[in-house]
């Protein structure tokens, strides 16, 4: 791989995403991946006045005011991929912690058709593999209370709401042909889950850089790219590995 694999991870509050990101960079550089860690909070400079906005959403829903906090959020986002994403090293898999997919769990006024738009508008970049993160909402809402912080969320404030962000969040996914990553089980399970599917992205970038012309096939006995370039051998905290790509 010559280039830089984008990965984002998305879906309401309390799925799990940190956790699970965690384990995914673990096991990644496990088998000697390099692999960069990057939030889209962390990374936004304007995330202060963006926020101030949202807090007025809240207070004052209105579609104009929502397309206000799209955009700006779409805006942050050309930034990052303009001056974040290009400085990171190459033959890195880049994962981040919410992007534009995200939009579809929070935004209730605004179509997320509209949403998406305005952001490759922006020329804001697009992931090589978008994961969405959900549970059932009962259990988000669960896991939310049970930690010091609790649900941290700006915008949900309700099991109610948390049941509309869900499903709203999970009929993107199906629409847009997201990987989706249900976190209800183990985190061994949703990890090897996910760390499959960036598996796929490396053999298929291979065969799209390698592959000598439109007609050539590989002979007999060569491995495939997606969906066969993964082997997962067992289950649970076993490491996954890939066949040779020749």
């Amino acid at each position: 791989m010559s280039r830089t694999l984008f990965i984002s991870l998305d879906g309401p509050k309390g799925t799990g995403k940190t956790t699970l990101l965690e384990a995914i960079t673990q096991t990644l550089r496990a088998d000697n991946k390099k692999v960069i860690r990057l939030c889209e909070k962390k990374s936004d400079p304007f995330r202060g006045e963006t926020m101030a906005l949202v807090n007025k959403l809240v207070r004052n829903p209105n579609q104009d005011l929502e397309l206000e906090v799209c955009q700006r959020f779409a805006d942050s986002r050309r930034w990052i991929s303009q001056q974040v994403l290009p400085k990171q090293p190459q033959d890195s898999i880049i994962l981040i912690d919410r992007w534009y997919p995200s939009d579809a769990a929070f935004r209730r006024l605004l179509p997320f058709a509209q949403i998406l738009q305005l952001n490759l508008a922006r020329n804001v970049r697009v992931p090589d593999l978008h994961v969405g993160v959900v549970t059932a909402p009962e259990v988000s809402w669960a896991r939310a209370a049970a930690r010091s912080r609790g649900l941290g969320s700006t915008v949900i404030h309700s099991l109610e709401e948390q049941v509309a962000c869900t499903e709203a969040f999970e009929c993107a996914v199906r629409d847009h042909g997201w990987a989706l990553c249900r976190n209800e089980g183990t985190i061994e399970d949703a990890t090897m889950q996910v760390v499959s599917e960036i598996y796929r992205l490396f053999c298929s970038a291979w065969w799209v850089v390698r592959r000598p012309s439109p007609t050539f096939y590989p002979p007999p006995g060569w491995s495939l790219p997606a969906p066969g370039c993964l082997c997962l051998r067992g289950a649970g905290r076993q490491s996954a590995t890939t066949r040779e790509c020749r």
